[in-house]
């Protein structure tokens, strides 16, 4: 790596997380000034456009890929709208030696006296819980199932290839037309996509705006900056975020910042667990990396160096800290964004090209927590493929990890996917597949399957507190075959399963209705000419 990435690289490893109150006061604003007024997406939109609006921004020095989802790397936002971090919570991820987010006196005083009193009892976790049987609370708080969207929203997608191909201009004129199509005799769900498709021009507009302030930041920069170099790359930033992301991308730097600007407004709108990342980036990157090249508008020295400085910006966003014992059992800083290499095209051919082999370098070389990548081994992959991967996995670092591309298909097509969409989608967050760009796969909790054979082997009272919250499937000392002990288990999986997942539907609607996610539907097929939320 250069001079300026080895800079850039050290200083995210350098600085230490904290936690910024930033993001949960101008909620808390948005909510006291529009809450009760507008609808629900609406209100999620107005909230967005308020963050984005009034948040700090910060170009550092070296800097080529602009946004932070704090008003600085490292600067950790909260969501209190989702789950509301108690004083006890703040203390502990500030002082635990591991994992920590320290927090400033000043945030904990704003979070005691402006944040928990309007959120503590208005945030998701706590509707969620309110909604919950006694029966479901039983079995949550004995550990059958984790909490997951308790305390994050629903965030496991990934992004397809749509943002390098029509700006955000392009979105807003097919959300006027959808507008314009709905039919408000015939559709009685007209109102509701009015709504959505109001919610969705306002994040259209709001992301613009958030790409122009780092325009106006860097040409004011550029005008007392000394070193000539680096006034022309200010100037540069400004012509780039000037064209993206309100219109689609033209070159290979406008093609990252464009991603960039995208992922910054999906993990600032809602996602507190977000796995959300670009896909397969090899794919997507490269006609904007061959045309550079042929132009000679592009070295791959140059390509190189955006790349890693694209790299860095994700490990400066660590992930929001969780609430609660989830809290104090567990943190990491890592967001699971998962980028996928390799793999196939959508026509069936061997997916791999020049750009994967510079995505492997950069791989090699960056050596960071964050993003996490791997690579879509098929039958048609190069052994070249394999081999330069494997030199990479054999330093034992931990990246790129190896996924079975053909098996991934076969498994979204067992599961009524079209060939070109599985072709199309890949592995993401810690793991799922999907189809990149077109579906929401949420995930709403852990299951405990040890939990339930523990409880099983005490005919359906948990040993730990005595309390009976399963079936009686049989005292286990009276079973003749191990077909009977399986049999009890079974039993009691579907007693806890059922549990599970009408607690699932609840949480899931509650969401729908109170927690939409208005910009991530832009970039979501469907959405817009469906007038519904992601």
């Amino acid at each position: 790596m250069n001079k300026r990435v080895e800079k850039l690289r050290q200083e995210s490893l350098d600085t230490q997380p904290y936690i910024s109150i930033e993001r949960a006061s101008l909620v808390t604003e948005a909510y006291q000034k529009y809450a009760g007024t507008v609808s629900s997406p609406v209100l999620r939109a107005l909230t967005f456009k308020q963050v984005l609006e009034n948040k700090v921004i910060s170009i550092a020095e070296g800097e080529l890929i602009m946004g932070e989802r704090g008003e600085a790397p490292k600067a950790t936002p909260t969501f209190p709208e989702l789950c509301c971090h108690s004083m006890e919570d703040f203390n502990l991820i500030n002082d635990r030696e591991k994992i920590a987010f320290k927090v400033s006196e000043e945030d904990k005083k704003i979070q005691e006296e402006k944040i928990i009193p309007y959120w503590e009892n208005r945030s998701m976790r706590s509707q969620i819980f309110k909604e919950m049987t006694r029966q479901w609370k039983d079995c949550y708080e004995a550990g059958i199932f984790t909490e997951f969207m308790e305390q994050r929203a629903p965030g496991h997608t990934v992004a397809d290839d749509k943002i390098y191909h029509k700006g955000f201009l392009d979105f807003q004129k097919d959300i006027k037309k959808s507008l314009q199509n709905l039919d408000y005799l015939n559709d009685v769900e007209s109102y509701p996509k009015q709504e959505e498709l109001k919610a969705m021009l306002i994040c259209a507009k709001a992301i613009i705006r958030f790409a122009k302030r780092y325009t106006d930041k860097a040409l004011e920069m550029a005008k007392s900056e000394k070193n000539s170099p680096r006034k022309k790359e200010l100037l540069k930033i400004a012509e780039v975020c000037s064209h993206v992301p309100a219109n689609s991308p033209r070159n290979f730097w406008e093609a990252l910042q464009m991603y960039w600007l995208v992922h910054v407004g999906v993990i600032t709108e809602l996602n507190t667990w977000d796995s959300f990342n670009p896909g397969r980036l090899d794919q997507h990157l490269y006609p904007f990396y061959k045309k550079g090249l042929e132009e000679g508008t592009l070295t791959e020295e140059k390509a190189k160096e955006l790349l890693e400085c694209f790299w860095i910006k994700f490990n400066n966003q660590p992930a929001p800290p969780k609430v609660g014992v989830t809290l104090a059992e567990s943190g990491t800083y890592t967001d699971f964004a998962n980028i996928n290499n390799g793999g196939l095209k959508i026509d069936g051919s061997d997916g791999v090209n020049d750009l994967t082999y510079l995505l492997l370098e950069v791989i090699d070389e960056m050596r960071l927590l964050q993003p996490s990548t791997n690579i879509q081994l098929s039958q048609k992959s190069p052994d070249r493929f394999l081999r330069r991967a494997g030199e990479i996995i054999r330093k034992g670092w931990g990246q790129p990890s190896v996924f079975n591309a053909d098996e991934v298909i076969q498994e979204m097509l067992r599961q009524g996917k079209s060939i070109e969409d599985a072709r199309c989608g890949g592995t993401s967050g810690c793991v799922e597949t999907g189809a990149f760009g077109k579906e929401s796969y949420i995930l709403t909790g852990y299951f405990n399957l040890v939990k339930v054979l523990e409880i099983t082997l005490n005919n359906g009272i948990d040993p730990r507190t005595g309390k009976k919250i399963g079936i009686e499937t049989g005292e286990p000392t009276q079973f003749n075959s191990f077909a009977e002990l399986f049999q009890a288990f079974k039993n009691q999986l579907h007693h806890f399963i059922d549990i599970k997942i009408r607690g699932n539907n609840i949480i899931e609607r509650l969401y729908a209705i109170y927690m939409p996610a208005p910009f991530l539907s832009i970039i979501i097929s469907d959405c817009i000419e469906k007038g519904k939320d992601y």
